[in-house]
């Protein structure tokens, strides 16, 4: 059984969405507003969150910012808002995915499964190295010259895929691939946002970077002489 917490303040949207996730084998909790679903996922025990951006009080985006705050649980945001700016924002606090208003129950099902599979991957192989930083697929950490580095979903996503090439240039549109976001509606802008905290966390100068290189109008390479 799959349990998510719906943080959503439309109370019709809740039936709709509860009706149709429990009889696919997902149990729900319902929070109506910012503060009650942090309340639940302090009391509560949860694979994943569904977080609507437009709510009183404490919106989506800020309650996304405190979940990543303590928290790598897939969280995936829920807009009427067609703005990109807006769907970016969202990813750069740590959203692993964004589903437009009006959905189908069915599409988020999907996405929803997608997201899981992605945080609880099948182990391929046990560890890849590229120079002296490390990747554990099968755990999720990454450790950067023995240190633990903290990356949200799509983060070790991206950099998983840069590093099963290392030394090659991918594409944006195969990273999003990689890491299931090939949603046009998204756009090219996520991969970007996130290489940039990718470096952030790698340590690798933005102005001249050196282990996460742009090839411009390509995509990315992970320079696999770095340490």
């Amino acid at each position: 059984m799959i349990r998510v917490l719906l943080v959503d303040d439309d109370v019709r949207l809740h039936e709709l969405l509860a009706s149709y996730l429990e009889q696919n084998g997902v149990q729900v909790t319902r929070a109506y507003d910012g503060t009650a679903g942090l309340r639940e996922l302090e009391t509560g025990t949860f694979d994943a969150v569904l977080l609507d951006v437009m709510m009183p009080g404490i919106d989506g985006l800020e309650v996304c910012r405190r979940i990543r705050q303590k928290s790598r649980i897939p969280v995936i945001m829920l807009t009427a808002k067609g703005d990109e700016t807006d769907r970016v924002v969202g990813l750069e606090l740590g959203a692993d995915d964004y589903v437009g208003k009006p959905f189908s129950p069915r599409e988020l099902l999907a996405r929803l499964r997608a997201v899981l599979r992605r945080a609880t991957p099948e182990v391929v192989v046990e560890k890849l190295v590229v120079g002296d930083l490390s990747l554990e697929p099968a755990s999720r950490q990454v450790r950067l010259a023995g240190a633990a580095i903290e990356l949200t979903g799509i983060e070790f996503d991206i950099l998983l895929a840069l590093a099963r090439r290392a030394g090659r240039v991918v594409p944006r549109e195969a990273l999003l691939d990689e890491a299931g976001r090939g949603d046009v509606s998204v756009g090219e802008r996520t991969v970007d946002v996130h290489i940039s905290h990718l470096r952030q966390k790698l340590r690798d100068d933005p102005r001249s970077p050196k282990r996460i290189k742009t090839v411009r109008g390509i995509g990315y390479v992970l320079a696999k002489d770095v340490s």
